[in-house]
């Protein structure tokens, strides 16, 4: 199990490394809909693939993310965190997910491992980490507290809406509501008194 400061520490991206295995993605327009009570299907669909392709290789898998909170509006993409037993070893569970249309996009050896594969149609961001690691459980954690706590749900839902205006990729939009989301993670690590 990680520790408590594994868990708490904010991870900024290296700036000697570009995550992008085929280069960076072009600018897209990011769109906020509604909670969609699809979503939840569409990512037991998706695990039921994942685990087919993958078989024994998946140690573990967990819906996450806006789409993963009811009544949270998201961008319509499905985020799902796969747990295999080394990410470095992406012979491993890359080319079964490539048979299925995931195409490897990301890879992060600085930021626990972390690889990203992105499925088309229909979308979906597919993170792989390893045992142990600590952006599992901050990613459960931040799901679970949205889920019980309807004023931050409602704080982030606001964050996100307002991180739209500005363009650029998708990672720009996401640091445009960091400083909502980590206010929020603070407020839920010092809940669990963890901080």
């Amino acid at each position: 199990m990680p520790t408590f400061e594994e868990i708490t520490r904010h991870h900024d991206p290296d700036p000697a490394e570009s995550p992008w295995v085929n280069g960076p993605p072009p600018p897209e327009t990011i769109a906020i809909v509604g909670y969609d009570p699809e979503w939840p299907r569409r990512y037991r669909a998706a695990a039921t693939g994942i685990r087919a392709a993958l078989g024994t290789a998946v140690v573990d898998i967990e819906h996450f993310g806006s789409t993963a909170v009811e009544g949270l509006a998201a961008k319509d993409v499905i985020d799902i965190d796969l747990t295999v037993a080394d990410p470095r070893d992406e012979e491993r569970y890359v080319p079964p997910l490539t048979r299925i249309g995931y195409v490897l996009t990301v890879r992060e050896p600085s930021w626990h491992e972390h690889r990203c594969l992105r499925l088309a149609e229909p979308r979906v961001n597919l993170h792989v980490f390893g045992p142990e690691c600590p952006e599992l459980v901050r990613h459960r954690m931040f799901r679970d507290w949205l889920r019980a706590h309807p004023e931050d749900r409602a704080r982030y839902e606001d964050a996100k809406r307002a991180a739209v205006p500005g363009g650029g990729r998708v990672m720009d939009y996401n640091a445009r509501k960091q400083e909502t989301v980590r206010a929020i993670y603070d407020r839920l690590f010092r809940a669990a008194g963890m901080l």
